[in-house]
């Protein structure tokens, strides 16, 4: 003994009549498949020719009461199959934002329970000061200072990128930041490991750098023997002609 098929999963003409009435007949193409989702209730889907929306389809769910002959509409959605051109994830605007991005008037705040950030009377900036209260800053200096997270992940960001022991420009120079005289030390918790660059003809100038850093640009850099340019002759005497200084 076979089970009927419920009215609804062949009511596959209501189904278009009610898609074409709101999309109209030329977006709507041949009736692909009907899908029960439940007692009464079936997902017919038709083929999407709207131009720029390949692989879409249309979706019309239909449904009937028991002991009714009347199908109706439930819903009509436009559905994305494996082909079809979707947008990206959302990626919040916080996430999204680069080093760069900001353009002058651009603002970009930060949480009030930002980890980066602690009261200024929780840390100093300086080693000693690290775990006692700066008082002297209370409601004259700063809000916030760098928590130790904070500290953690600026060393660890610089520590990787352009300006590490890491990068190429490092990997082949002549010797470290930490030897350099054009390096300017910092102050508090991160002059440990960094400094800033202030050779006008290196690429890091004005760039915080680590001390294990390097460039050609080096202070005490020298070049060597093979690169210096060959010496200048030797003087001649000329005895063939008579120069004027001769006269005098």
């Amino acid at each position: 003994m076979t089970t009927a098929e419920p009215p609804s999963l062949e009511a596959v003409d209501a189904a278009r009549a009610a898609l074409v009435e709101q999309v109209g007949a030329k977006v709507v193409g041949e009736h692909l498949a009907a899908t029960p989702e439940g007692d009464g209730v079936v997902t017919h889907r038709f083929a999407c020719s709207e131009s720029g929306y390949p692989g879409w389809s249309w979706a019309v769910t239909v449904a009937q009461a028991p002991d009714s002959d009347r199908v109706t509409v439930d819903e009509i959605v436009m559905l994305p199959g494996e082909d079809a051109i979707i947008a990206p994830a959302w990626v919040p605007w916080r996430d999204r934002i680069q080093p760069g991005d900001l353009s002058p008037g651009d603002l970009l705040p930060t949480d009030e329970d930002d980890p980066r950030l602690v009261p200024t009377y929780l840390a100093g900036d300086t080693p000693d000061e690290w775990e006692r209260p700066v008082v002297d800053e209370l409601g004259l200096g700063r809000a916030r200072v760098l928590s130790v997270e904070g500290r953690v992940l600026a060393g660890d960001r610089w520590y990787d990128g352009e300006q590490g022991p890491d990068s190429p420009l490092a990997q082949s120079a002549p010797g470290r930041c930490v030897a350099c005289g054009f390096l300017v030390r910092l102050a508090g918790p991160l002059s440990l490991d960094f400094g800033v660059c202030a050779n006008e003809f290196a690429n890091d100038d004005g760039r915080v750098v680590a001390f294990n850093h390097g460039c050609g640009a080096h202070s005490e850099a020298q070049l060597r023997k093979k690169q210096l340019p060959p010496p200048l002759p030797d003087h001649v005497f000329d005895s063939l002609s008579r120069d004027d200084y001769e006269e005098f």
